[in-house]
């Protein structure tokens, strides 16, 4: 029997944006089911923030590049509840290489950034597609970067991993209308451990910084912003599919 609530997969959903924006989709009174790959501890300590919030959550050890992971996070997600009404994918791999240094980049950087970036959220759509299809309503939600719009980021592979993405969210917008609509979000600095472990303490408060100092609005995203522009994207925005809209405080502007 189907569940009352609506209900959403967020992959990466343990730390950082995606943890936030699980929370956001229970504060929507969704059911989520939390994704991760290694941080149990920090995937149980978001489940509990989302029951707390009076739903009901499912913990899912999958990685997104492995195709029956991602079958099987749509297929347990049915069987708790019965109903997938969105899908946000938002976890995401790099490797922090200056632009310059292109010796710095394997191929197998390419490969691997790519399995998670682009390729994890074509299988994680595919996964969900025929249930939101015989639903007959679905909404699917890219977490990309203004990286994949503006060609800045931790590297070139990951630059392209995110174009990349953009250009199938209209593709595959094209493809699963008119039943699931389908948007990429592409914010830019965000508040989260991911970076700060990334760039080192000194070289992020510096870039955090800078852009508090020079982007229109002089600030930068936090996991609740990118939540509240994906739930929004699932739980309204009826007429929008195939957009690409970033969320950066107008820090594009100055790029």
């Amino acid at each position: 029997m189907a569940s009352p609530n609506k209900v959403a997969i967020v992959t990466g959903s343990a730390t950082g944006a995606g943890a936030g924006i699980a929370i956001g989709f229970a504060e929507k009174g969704y059911n989520v089911t939390i994704n991760y790959t290694r941080s149990l501890k920090e995937a149980e300590e978001t489940k509990a923030i989302c029951e707390n919030l009076g739903v009901e959550t499912l913990l899912c050890q999958a990685d997104v590049s492995v195709d029956e992971d991602c079958r099987r996070m749509a297929d347990d997600t049915m069987e708790k509840w019965g109903r997938i009404d969105a899908l946000v994918n938002n976890a995401g791999r790099t490797k922090f290489v200056a632009h310059h240094d292109l010796e710095g980049l394997s191929a197998q950087d390419f490969h691997d950034i790519y399995a998670v970036n682009t390729i994890g959220p074509f299988q994680m759509s595919r996964a969900v597609a025929s249930y939101m299809r015989e639903a007959g309503k679905g909404a699917i939600v890219m977490i990309s970067s203004v990286a994949g719009t503006n060609g800045i980021g931790s590297s070139i592979a990951y630059v392209g991993s995110k174009g990349a993405l953009n250009s199938m969210t209209k593709a595959l917008a094209r493809t699963l209308g008119p039943e699931i609509r389908v948007n990429s979000i592409c914010p830019g600095f965000i508040e989260t451990r991911w970076l700060l472990q990334g760039y080192g303490k000194e070289k992020y408060e510096a870039y955090k910084q800078q852009l508090l100092k020079t982007t229109p609005l002089k600030n930068v995203c936090k996991p609740e912003d990118i939540a509240e522009a994906a739930v929004w994207f699932a739980d309204g925005a009826n007429m929008i599919t195939g957009e690409i809209v970033i969320l950066d405080g107008g820090m594009h502007l100055g790029q």
